[in-house]
């Protein structure tokens, strides 16, 4: 490529990506950052400024230098590319040998984030040679996630034996003093390693780190698309320096090691702002640690990415477009409450209305709603909270959760005397929540009066698009989704997990979510009323048209989007039909 004089700015603001204002303000940050000795790229910059995105970059670099862009999705980096250059050097520069020119095996292909940044080329030129190198473009993000897969255990493992020599000699004698010092480590390796772990999870779309205290090992495993999986493992004595640099970034006692503690952080990856829960509870060789990961855009959702099938997204329009009444959104831990609350509220969120959310903890802020976090010890429970909320005008009402007797009381007040009250609580299915909130002590009479609708969620593993297999269904496979064995019909075709390099061999990529609404009529009112079991809500709900979370579930499993191993993991507790293979 000839050496042109053009800086990626000026090449960006050619090709229309970016004003001359918006360079400008980049350009000044950028000298801002290094001033404060953090410097970065201008690409970062653009990014975190939201003036320019990681693809519009690439493919406006692409285009105005007459380059190949590369789709690095699902990429392989072999063995022979993989030796060329270190890991560190291709990851100080962004860089990545991607092919061998099939015309010209001296030649490598590397694909580049900034291929103008030629201080970068003369060094990956210097490593290759004699071999000449060919740019070509890719973005930042997919580049740093190749190395991450193929580099960062090697890196990691690199900076951690650093820290264990760098921490033989350090022998502290107290814990004040070694407190201390872990405050000043700035750039030491733990510091570097326990960055590398959260945004290797962030890249891998992780909701939750955990690190086990084993007895001779810190075990670092990542929760997926709902599975745990291991990730890397570290010698024991790596565990202290990791929890005191996990309290010191979350606020926590950094001397308190006999009592569980929970504390929150933010982290930055690639211009996103993550916010982590930090649990940390005493075990039997050492603290352990679980950090959860949530970006705030990510709860705020349009309803048609929530999976909510055509036939049921009539009902939840209804539901939400009643002005008053109680909705119940109900489920296991993470299947997916908090993000149908929060598209729901956003769905609601207007100017003409005040919205009041008492949540523990608020995990994502919403610009134009009022939203509370509990404190116990300062009294502020999500009773007291609903309380107060009944002073301050409100049209609706979100409570993170439904716990106890007081809290379910005043949500069903509220919601009768012309609020609506949107909120969770813990049980398998829509109907069993009827008896939950009775067992809670709400009069039936109350519960039936105040109920708009009740919706049960689940989230199953979609496949991988990259290497789903199908094949005929079996015999049991077809009663499980509720299909005839016998009798003419068509074979059914199902698909399942195959296990590829772009969902890391696990043969699924991401969740989607099943639901079962039911919307409450008079004569659900009427059984509810009436104190009937949950057995007899529901099959009278199902004859009103209620489907089952099974029902549901073996859609997507005849849409080829989730495989029937999944439909039957996420709806064991639904009864009546016998799922043992024969």
């Amino acid at each position: 490529m000839a050496r042109t004089k053009l800086k990626i700015g000026d090449l960006l603001v050619q090709a229309g990506v970016l004003t001359e204002e918006q360079l400008k303000k980049a350009l000044a940050y950028s000298k801002e950052q290094y001033e404060k000795g953090t410097p970065k790229r201008l690409g970062e910059c653009l990014k975190e400024l939201r003036f320019a995105s990681d693809q519009q970059i690439a493919k406006a670099l692409a285009r105005q230098l007459n380059l190949q862009l590369v789709d690095l999705q699902g990429f392989v980096l072999t063995d022979e590319l993989r030796t060329l250059v270190k890991g560190s050097i291709l990851r100080a520069n962004t860089v990545l040998p991607v092919a061998f020119d099939p015309k010209d095996p001296m030649s490598v292909y590397v694909a580049m984030a900034d291929p103008l940044d030629y201080n970068a080329l003369d060094d990956i030129e210097m490593l290759l040679s004699p071999r000449r190198v060919v740019p070509c473009v890719a973005t930042a993000s997919a580049i740093n996630t190749v190395l991450d897969h193929y580099f960062g255990n090697e890196e990691a493992q690199k900076a951690a034996e650093r820290f264990t020599k760098e921490n033989k000699v350090r022998q502290e004698a107290v814990l004040a003093a070694q407190a201390e010092n872990e405050r000043q480590l700035g750039n030491a390796p733990i510091v570097q390693l326990l960055k590398q772990i959260l945004e290797a999870a962030v890249r891998d779309k992780a909701s939750d780190i955990h690190f086990d205290a084993l007895e001779r090992q810190v075990r670092i495993r990542y929760r997926i698309d709902g599975v745990l999986q291991d990730k890397s493992a570290y010698d024991i004595s790596l565990l202290p320096a990791f929890s005191t640099r996990i309290k010191i970034l979350s606020g926590l006692d950094i001397a308190e090691k006999r009592k569980p503690q929970d504390g929150r952080m933010t982290i930055e990856v690639e211009g996103v702002e993550y916010d982590i829960r930090v649990a940390i509870l005493p075990t039997s060789f050492g603290e352990k640690i679980v950090m959860r990961i949530t970006v705030a855009n990510a709860l705020t959702k349009a309803k048609s990415e929530l999976g909510i099938q055509p036939y049921e997204m009539a009902r939840f329009n209804r539901i939400l477009k009643r002005p008053n009444g109680i909705i119940l959104v109900t489920g296991p831990t993470g299947s997916g409450k908090s993000t149908t609350l929060y598209t729901a509220l956003s769905e609601l969120n207007t100017s003409d209305v005040n919205i009041m959310t008492v949540e523990d903890p608020v995990e994502a802020n919403v610009p134009g709603i009022n939203q509370v976090q509990v404190n116990v010890k300062a009294g502020l429970t999500f009773a007291s909270a609903l309380r107060s909320f009944l002073r301050q005008d409100p049209d609706i009402i979100m409570v993170g959760e439904i716990r106890d007797k007081e809290t379910a009381e005043i949500a069903v007040q509220a919601s009768i005397t012309g609020h609506l009250v949107v909120s969770t609580v813990h049980t398998n299915s829509s109907a069993a929540t009827i008896t939950r909130m009775v067992d809670m002590g709400v009069e039936p009479y109350l519960l039936a009066d105040s109920l708009v609708g009740i919706i049960a969620q689940r989230l199953v593993r979609r496949l991988c698009t990259n290497c789903k297999e199908e094949r005929l269904a079996t015999d049991f496979e077809t009663r499980v989704l509720g299909l005839p064995v016998d009798g003419p019909h068509p074979k059914i075709c199902v698909a399942h997990p195959g296990g590829c390099n772009m969902c890391h061999g696990t043969g699924y990529n991401g969740r989607i979510g099943i639901y079962e609404i039911m919307e409450m009529t008079n004569n659900l009112r009427n059984i509810v009323a009436a104190g009937k079991t949950t057995q007899e809500l529901e099959e009278a709900a199902k004859e009103e048209g209620l489907r089952t979370l099974r029902q549901n579930a073996a859609e997507f499993v005849l849409q080829g989007l989730t495989s029937v191993e999944e439909m039957l993991k996420v709806t064991v507790n639904e009864a009546g039909i016998n799922e043992t293979e024969d």
